[in-house]
């Protein structure tokens, strides 16, 4: 591991006391220990940033992440980035989990099977985005595809709840950028599930050392105009 306090030592100390010590416990600001590692993760995948991500999930388990809890994580961002851009970190995550002893595979989490995922992930999304969404899925085949495999196949798992699904599709949208109609959306979900304003500008302000400013100040114009609308 390369040692930065010796290569870069100015940038360290400030890059560090940044982030992890007035980004953390800036008042008003802070999320429990679990919330923003998952937060943290889920925009290091969002954004890419491999190498930060391996330097995060230690953190993050130590702090309380369970293994079942990062694995779903990396599986519902293949819906929002694509395995293109998805497999280096899960890749990363086997590599980590089994250095430190876990067997793999984990326990199963699926709870629908092929025959009523579609079913299954459509009473996701009206439980997420209202009743509206019950007919969503007809409108076209990407539309049937969303609701049976992104809804149906993850959203509907175990290991985290809808609330927790929902704040990690914020990170994901808002790591990656150029997803505002998106993030827009996904904003008002997790509003529509108890995760308002105040809490979702809490998790940009903990993502922000990973995703710099431009990202999070245009995922707080989101949050905003979710909030008006």
């Amino acid at each position: 591991m390369r040692n930065y306090k010796h290569t870069d030592p100015e940038f360290t100390e400030r890059f560090e006391y940044f982030a992890f010590d007035e980004v953390v416990n800036e008042e008003g600001q802070q999320l429990d220990d679990i919330t923003r590692h998952m937060a943290i993760t889920a925009a290091l995948v969002g954004c890419q940033g491999i190498d930060e991500f391996r330097l995060e999930v230690p953190r993050a388990l130590d702090a309380g992440m369970t293994p079942v809890m990062l694995k779903e994580i990396v599986y519902q961002a293949v819906d929002y980035l694509g395995i293109g851009r998805v497999r280096p970190f899960l890749d990363a995550v086997n590599d980590l989990l089994t250095s430190r002893g876990v067997k793999l595979p984990l326990g199963g989490q699926a709870t629908t099977t092929l025959e009523d995922r579609l079913e299954k992930g459509v009473q996701a999304q009206v439980d997420i985005f209202g009743a509206h969404m019950n007919e969503a899925w007809k409108a076209g085949h990407i539309n049937r595809w969303l609701a049976a495999n992104c809804f149906g196949d993850y959203y509907t798992r175990t290991g985290l709840d809808l609330k927790q699904r929902e704040m990690i599709t914020f990170c994901f949208l808002a790591a990656q950028g150029g997803c505002e109609p998106q993030l827009i959306a996904h904003s008002k979900g997790n509003m529509n599930l108890g995760n308002d304003k105040a809490f979702l500008i809490k998790v940009v302000s903990q993502c922000l050392p990973y995703i710099g400013y431009p990202r999070s100040l245009n995922a707080i114009t989101c949050i905003n105009k979710a909030a008006e609308d």
